[in-house]
């Protein structure tokens, strides 16, 4: 029965303009493709044929068995109806090509879902079914009178390969057989196979089937799944690719170009890929990798969940502060990349150390409290110096702070500090440090060069002025007072 006799047919409206893309994705489109550029003789042709698909010139495209149409219009407008024919298969090579598909679960899976898989193509090919065409399988017909392929049939066929990328089923119904007679064909080979197992079982005394409530059951004997790997104890080193011949140094090349873009300057050799920056990103992959997987085993406890839209700035400060620290050329990457100098990546690198991205938020952004919270916190400050009742320290209100004398305590709790103005502290007259309110969540001691700053997490952080600019001079605390006396007694990390 020659396949035309089945009535398949199938239209598929005109597709935009392929700007930018190429036209095959897919291996089988690609296949399709090298076809058409193996048999034309005039490439000119097919240039131009590319030009008019890649421009949204071809219309509607009917496919039918051994036949491909449509109209594609010329740059002046003009319309021509062109053809290509595909040379269909046999009806023999279609009972072969769906036996063979039928005979394995995983070729009618790949169809069920729409794909060709390279294997299928491979075994059909071994039963002699070619499924893609060959040379000499595709002919043109046009309405502009070429004898080969023209700019209308080759741009037909550039945006056939479009189609197949989205169906490849396009290229059975071209060769002869529709979708539903392979479905219908590979439900009957299923059903026929199963049958021929069942009456091979039948007569040679075994038995005829498996009740599926019996099949279920053997669930229970089956063998239990291995257990979970184990998380590696690190995340390993990844490999170097840093040659002889790289300098990642930022001091220049040996050839006197430059060294590598980006890292630290001198680069001139922009796009380059810098091999210290990607061993960098891989290092970081592979570390986020094993943490996810000692989360996912339950080796470690869930991360937090961070909410907040990912941050670039935020994520360069993470990954000079980890992996990159000991490449400086990738942090001076890093660094300018961001926005930042050097010193300005120094106290961010220390911030994160120090406190991760808690850390980093309060070295970068104010947190303005809300006025109970405010109010709250200055009185916590005013009862937490470890003094006799009355010598807590001077807190002076701010604009944004409520009015009134400062806070008092009864009993004062914190470290031992006894009023101390180590550093030069203004006080009161009685060795008792004063506070001065900048709003924002941060008070100063004038004159010291100390700072108490207020995350948004409500923890205490202490910030010492080195070179002219505030730096974090330790880890957080919850009391205010531990906090100030370290840093005013200089038991800090700066």
């Amino acid at each position: 029965m020659n396949g035309a006799d089945h009535g398949d047919e199938a239209t598929f409206a005109a597709l935009p303009p392929a700007r930018g893309r190429g036209f095959a994705e897919t291996w089988w489109g690609r296949a399709w493709l090298r076809t058409l550029e193996d048999s034309a003789l005039d490439g000119r042709q097919l240039r131009q044929g590319r030009a008019r698909a890649r421009a949204g010139a071809v219309g509607a495209v009917t496919v039918r068995p051994g036949r491909i149409t449509a109209v594609v219009t010329d740059r002046d407008g003009t319309a021509h109806r062109a053809d290509v024919l595909v040379q269909e298969l046999s009806d023999g090579d279609w009972q072969r090509f769906a036996a063979t598909a039928a005979a394995r679960a995983g070729h009618v899976a790949a169809l069920l879902d729409r794909d060709v898989p390279p294997y299928l193509v491979e075994d059909a090919a071994a039963v002699g079914v070619d499924l893609l065409p060959g040379m000499g399988d595709l002919e043109a017909e046009c309405g502009c009178g070429a004898w080969d392929h023209c700019p209308h049939t080759a741009a037909l066929c550039y945006q056939v390969a479009r189609l197949l990328d989205r169906d490849p089923f396009v290229l059975l119904l071209a060769r002869g057989r529709g979708e539903r007679w392979l479905l219908a064909e590979l439900t009957a080979g299923g059903t026929a196979a199963a049958g021929a197992d069942a009456r091979a079982g039948a007569g040679s005394g075994g038995p005829a089937g498996v009740r599926a409530d019996e099949a279920f059951a053997m669930g229970g004997i089956l063998p239990a799944l291995p257990g979970p790997p184990p998380v590696p104890e690190d995340a390993g080193e990844p490999p170097s690719l840093v040659t002889g011949d790289d300098n990642t140094d930022g001091t220049g090349g040996t050839d006197g170009t430059g060294g590598s873009p980006g890292a630290g300057g001198g680069g001139t050799g922009g796009g380059a890929v810098d091999p210290a920056a990607l061993e960098v990103l891989a290092a970081d992959a592979a570390v986020r990798a094993r943490r996810m997987l000692a989360e996912a085993l339950g080796a470690v406890p869930a991360a937090p969940a961070d909410d907040r839209p990912p941050d670039v700035r935020r994520d360069a400060v993470r990954l000079a502060a980890t992996t990159a620290a000991a490449v400086p050329a990738v942090v001076a990457r890093l660094a300018a990349g961001t926005g930042r100098d050097a010193a300005d990546m120094a106290a961010a690198v220390r911030a994160w150390r120090l406190g991760g991205a808690a850390g980093l938020a309060v070295l970068e952004e104010e947190c303005t409290p809300a006025p109970d919270v405010l109010a709250r916190a200055e009185a916590l400050l005013a009862r937490a110096w470890d003094a006799p009742a009355g010598d807590s320290p001077a807190v002076v209100p701010s604009g944004d702070s409520p009015a009134g004398d400062r806070p008092t305590a009864d009993r004062p709790t914190g470290r031992a500090g006894g009023g101390s103005t180590s550093g030069g502290a203004a006080g009161n007259g009685d060795g008792r440090p004063a506070l001065r309110s900048l709003g924002g969540g941060r008070w100063e001691v004038p004159g010291a060069g100390a700072q108490l700053r207020l995350g948004c997490d409500g923890r205490w952080w202490p910030y010492r002025r080195l070179d002219g600019r505030w730096t974090p001079a330790g880890p957080a605390d919850h009391d205010p007072g531990a906090v100030l006396a370290g840093l005013l007694e200089g038991d800090d990390l700066g």
